[in-house]
């Protein structure tokens, strides 16, 4: 059976004063406990802990000051979690509170050791609750929202389903002729701007709106895995997803995944410089898939050591792809330009390779949004 990661926005699970749906909670447990009976492998991705706490510490609105935020956090993790467990266990499910950072997933030996916590809880039957850790993240350790997080999730564990369930039946656009009407395919080479949105308010409780949805689906679908956006307070939308029924938005899946790999280089792994390539290195990286050479090097950006990530760019400025650099910002600068012979005599314990082709990802890759 599926992996399915879903995902309850803020604006669903809490009210104006931040008060919980009790009603709302309620009902998405019981359809995750369906799912879980029918031999699916679910996995909730939880906003709402900040907002609960706004309301226990008398906040009237989302503060901006970090430490206040995070005391919000720390109070409300604790009370939407009580609330899944007293919720799940009277159905005689055990869940698991997942707490992450995005510097949880950004080396690939945590990132790894996160999959196989999630798997074993899973094999378990276990449902694993997954929130960000807002108590200690800070501005340069986010995932920006609950949605790249769900996303993120449903790449770790190659799901075959995210579900992005909100305070709306789905994404509303604007056809040909003018008319408002709920978009119901997005098909997988479509990219985000050509997405036509019909003007819609976001929610003051949550970071989310509706450009991160389409962030998090373009991330998702271009690792393979269906995302859809649909009400998270209609009965039975999980249930129906999973039987392959239509609801909401539907954005379809590339129709090619990349290796576990490069997905984690795409979609995990920050980048902490840039690199500029001529036009030759540019075409040899994006039409025959070979690594980049220190020949090809005209210029770095950013102080980025030797297995960092970096954006690799042409000479026109456009991003090509990105890539984890054998070499870091000051040494690189060294040997830009320089023949493989004349790198090797200067660092003769290096490999000749600036980015491998291995290790190096093209920034659209076929058949993604």
């Amino acid at each position: 059976m599926s992996i399915i990661v879903a995902k309850l926005g803020s604006s669903t699970l809490v009210d104006s004063t931040g008060q919980l749906r009790e009603d709302v909670l309620a009902a998405r447990v019981r359809d995750l406990v369906r799912l879980h009976r029918l031999g699916h492998r679910p996995i909730l991705v939880s906003s709402g802990a900040i907002a609960c706490g706004l309301g226990r510490l008398g906040f009237g609105e989302r503060p901006t000051a970090l430490p206040d935020l995070q005391a919000a956090s720390a109070v409300g993790q604790g009370v939407l979690f009580q609330r899944y467990l007293a919720l799940f266990s009277a159905h005689e499910v055990t869940p698991a509170q997942v707490l992450l950072t995005s510097a949880d997933l950004e080396q690939r030996s945590s990132y790894l050791n996160a999959r196989n916590t999630l798997s074993r809880l899973l094999d378990l039957g276990v449902i694993p609750v997954v929130n960000e850790n807002d108590t200690t993240a800070t501005d340069e350790l986010t995932f920006g929202d609950n949605d790249v997080l769900a996303a993120q999730v449903a790449i770790l564990m190659s799901a075959t389903w995210l579900v992005l369930l909100t305070d709306r039946d789905g994404l509303v656009g604007v056809g040909p002729d003018g008319a408002v009407a709920l978009i119901g395919d997005v098909p997988p080479a479509t990219r985000p701007e050509e997405v036509q949105l019909a003007a819609m308010q976001g929610s003051r409780l949550g970071r989310g709106g509706i450009s991160s949805k389409i962030a998090a689906a373009t991330m998702a679908t271009g690792a393979g895995v269906t995302c859809v956006i649909a009400s998270g307070r209609a009965d039975g939308v999980l249930g129906a997803v999973a039987s392959g029924h239509h609801v909401g938005t539907r954005f379809q899946p590339a129709e090619r995944r990349e290796p576990a790999f490069k997905l984690w280089l795409r979609y995990a792994k920050p980048s902490l410089g840039r690199i500029r390539i001529d036009a030759g290195a540019a075409k040899a990286l994006s039409r025959q898939g070979t690594s980049l050479l220190a020949v090809g090097v005209n210029g770095v950006e950013g102080g980025f050591a030797a297995g960092d990530a970096v954006e690799v760019d042409d000479s026109d400025g456009r991003c090509v792809g990105k890539g984890i650099s054998a070499f870091s910002a000051d040494d690189l600068r060294q040997i830009a330009g320089m023949k493989t012979d004349d790198v090797q005599r200067l660092f003769p314990d290096a490999g000749v390779e600036v980015i491998h082709r291995d290790k190096f990802v093209l920034v659209e890759p076929a058949g993604t949004l």
